[in-house]
């Protein structure tokens, strides 16, 4: 495991530097061509530039490529396979964000990211469970692999309410995942979990209270896809749902509550309104979604950092648990 921690840390790091570099004139480019969105949770109503996580895949190339000249060529078709279901929704979120796909359209695209993984054979069908151990799926995992991925990406876009949340949670995500690659010894998906987590991490500096980007559609789907492919790749699905159940539970919840798919635009209310001093509150209408903001919110109004940071921690305890059912994986 200690040969992987080279070209891993290597691709953490080309990352996060090319995120750093690369966000600040892509939010500029996109401002001047009023690419941008309304920051709903200020009485201001800034517009911050809209559609910054196209810069995921670029990044995340820069990364592997670095990283890819210090694995064996075995790890090659894994990190190809990654990358092009990475890039497959982000090109769907692109479509969404200029085009606005439909809310049905938008899950059955986002399931196409699973084909790479399918076409190059870089699955293996016997997941295995805590105090089960390895379990024979040979013909039902293929078919979950597309709804694993629809189910990760529009998870993670469903559960991006205010600045810093997303970003922040999907850093803890990656973090997650790359621990339960060492504990596990995952050498290819803790190379793939630290190229996600550099960028992560220097998009979260930019997205969190108060935000100077939005990472649209192509951000948070590609994302949620990217922790997907980990999990499947890396043979960690149960840990990366038991990780990922705040937004797992708000996708649910919204989904029950509405009763079908929709689009944000098709809502007759918002889930959470805005006071005059910017605090937020739980809307009381019937006809608003039943949000994981939401359910927080019910106790008391908050600051939008303070929301941002209780997701947060939602997500890095049910992180805990997730590496705790790691440790009952390996023993």
């Amino acid at each position: 495991m200690l040969s992987s921690l080279v070209p891993s840390t290597v691709a953490f790091i080309l990352s996060a530097t090319s995120t750093f570099i690369l966000i600040p004139p892509v939010a500029k480019c996109m401002r001047k061509k009023g690419i941008v969105g309304i920051d709903v949770h200020k009485v201001s109503k800034p517009e911050i530039p809209e559609m910054v996580g196209i810069t995921f895949p670029i990044c995340l190339a820069i990364a592997l490529l670095g990283g890819l000249f210090l694995v064996p060529k075995e790890a090659f078709p894994q990190i190809l396979s990654f990358y092009l279901t990475v890039l497959i929704v982000a090109l769907v979120g692109i479509l969404d964000d200029l085009k606005g796909l439909g809310p049905h359209t938008k899950p059955l695209l986002t399931a196409l990211g699973g084909l790479p993984i399918l076409a190059l054979g870089t699955y293996n069908p016997r997941p295995t469970l805590p105090f089960v151990g390895v379990t024979r799926l040979h013909y039902i995992y293929p078919l979950s692999i597309p709804l694993a991925i629809a189910v990760t990406s529009n998870a993670m876009n469903m559960a991006d309410p205010v600045n810093g949340c997303m970003s922040g949670s999907s850093s803890i995500l990656f973090l997650t995942l790359a621990l339960a690659s060492i504990a596990l010894g995952r050498e290819n998906a803790l190379l793939l979990a630290l190229s996600c987590l550099g960028y992560a991490l220097a998009l979260f500096y930019y997205n969190r209270y108060p935000a100077r980007v939005f990472t649209g559609d192509v951000g948070s789907l590609s994302l949620g896809a990217a922790i997907g492919a980990i999990a499947i790749l890396g043979q960690m699905e149960i840990v990366a749902v038991v990780a990922m159940m705040p937004q797992i539970m708000n996708a649910f919840t919204i989904l029950t509550s509405v009763g079908r798919l929709f689009e944000r635009r098709e809502l007759p209310e918002r889930p959470t309104k805005i006071s005059s001093d910017n605090r937020i509150y739980a809307s009381t209408s019937r006809k608003a979604p039943i949000t994981l903001a939401r359910m927080i919110l019910a106790a008391k109004p908050m600051e939008e950092r303070e929301l941002a940071l209780e997701f947060i921690k939602l997500t890095a305890f049910s992180s805990i648990l997730a590496l705790i059912t790691a440790f009952f994986m390996v023993v």
